[in-house]
């Protein structure tokens, strides 16, 4: 996960309010196109012309986005609607990128670097190192930087991972209406249409609560 989470903060090209690691966009590349192939996939039933897609993704966290860019690079035609692009307020603390991204790991890890810093400074004079003091810390400026820094992750999943992989990314929310439709509900306007797909993966996760 650690890896995950360092290779997505690299991936953009924009800057992060956090200091992190870089990687070349060979490496980036390699780690995140190594299954995509020339392979087509194909079907013993209806012809996916008959349909708008050959797989329609409902839910863009982890398994959502993972899902998608896989088939896409194996030849389908592929779309994935997540409810918000970017996070923000109740009801949309989480967005494209999904629990981990929003809600998960990365805020609790950066919430975990924040926390270690007054005993690693508490240690310094022993290190040599003189007149370090923890100061203050502003929970503000920490909320802040956190949530720019998710936001690049969510035009990271975007932008970099699922654009780059040939995905349509729909901001909007999906209803399953038969074996191969979907109402879809625009986010940023209301309006619902319909579209097809041969195949329709359902992958909105969860969301907790007191039994």
């Amino acid at each position: 996960m650690r890896m995950s989470f360092l290779l997505l903060c690299a991936a953009s090209r924009g800057t992060t309010a956090f200091n992190l690691p870089s990687l070349s966009a060979s490496q980036l590349r390699s780690s995140s196109l190594r299954s995509v192939t020339t392979t087509r996939l194909h079907s013993t039933s209806s012809d996916s012309s008959d349909f708008d897609y050959d797989l329609l993704v409902i839910g863009g966290g982890s398994g959502g986005v993972r899902a998608s860019r896989i088939a896409s690079g194996h030849g389908a035609k592929v779309a994935l609607l997540e409810t918000k692009l970017s996070h923000g307020v109740d009801p949309y603390y989480s967005a494209i990128g999904g629990t981990c991204v929003n809600v998960g790991c990365v805020p609790k890890k950066l919430m975990v670097f924040a926390s270690r810093y007054p005993g690693e400074i508490r240690e310094m004079e022993g290190y040599g190192w003189k007149g370090a003091s923890e100061g203050v810390f502003d929970w503000k400026v920490f909320l802040d930087n956190k949530n720019k820094e998710i936001t690049r992750l969510n035009n990271v999943y975007q932008n970099f991972v699922l654009k780059n992989a040939g995905v349509q990314v729909i901001e909007a929310r999906g209803t399953l209406t038969g074996p191969n439709s979907i109402q879809v509900h625009t986010t940023a306007t209301g309006e619902s249409s319909t579209l097809t797909a041969k195949n329709i993966l359902i992958a909105v996760g969860g969301w907790p609560f007191k039994p």
